[in-house]
């Protein structure tokens, strides 16, 4: 099973407890809910918008609601997960801000990843006069999802503002994981948090 798991999905997975209940947000094919639920005994619920992800959940025999994250999380009331996970969906939201504070209503422990816009790279194919086309950001400027870029330094200060207290940080380059000159370095980068009314 490991084998099969993107290296920021394993990361994700050691951060829930287990036992514990949780909520992935853009679940996709369900892969991270049936990992956590065959090795770590978690309780898990997804919520996906595409009609073929939601069918692949399923199949799996992971509990999926089919919804548009756009609309908000109202329908789970307030602290009934212990962890809800956005995982390289962040950066597609419209409603950035309110979608951090929903999960921060909805569970203790928030578990958030996007493509980290401050790679070198980046902004060298800007220098270029292009938009860059990477591994974690492959699509041309006319046919992105991406609507809301950011870097390692843009999350940490929105996380600020919002009152949420970062507990732990990933950040993974092209092959591995990069601890050292993350902000320019990492193509991708992880947090778990909570809100700071649980400190």
């Amino acid at each position: 099973m490991n084998n099969r798991l993107r290296p920021d999905l394993l990361r994700i997975a050691q951060w829930v407890d287990p036992g514990s209940r949780a909520l992935d947000l853009g679940c996709g094919d369900g892969a991270l809910l049936e990992h956590l639920k065959l090795t770590r005994n978690v309780t898990g619920v997804g919520v996906e918008i595409d009609d073929d992800r939601v069918l692949a959940s399923t199949q799996r025999g992971v509990d999926v609601l089919q919804q548009n994250l756009e609309e908000g999380l109202a329908l789970f009331s307030d602290q009934c997960f212990d962890t809800v996970v956005l995982s390289q969906t962040l950066q597609s939201m419209h409603k950035t801000e309110h979608i951090l504070l929903e999960m921060a209503r909805v569970a203790r422990y928030g578990i958030v990843s996007f493509p980290n816009f401050g790679y070198f790279p980046h902004g060298i194919s800007l220098l270029r006069g292009r938009m860059p086309v990477t591994g974690q950001m492959p699509y041309a400027w006319y046919n992105t999802p991406n609507i809301h870029l950011c870097t390692i330094k843009d999350f940490e200060d929105l996380a600020t503002k919002l009152g949420l207290q970062i507990l732990e940080r990933a950040t993974y380059g092209p092959k591995s994981e990069v601890k050292w000159l993350a902000g320019w370095r990492a193509t991708l980068a992880l947090y778990r948090f909570t809100s700071k009314s649980f400190t």
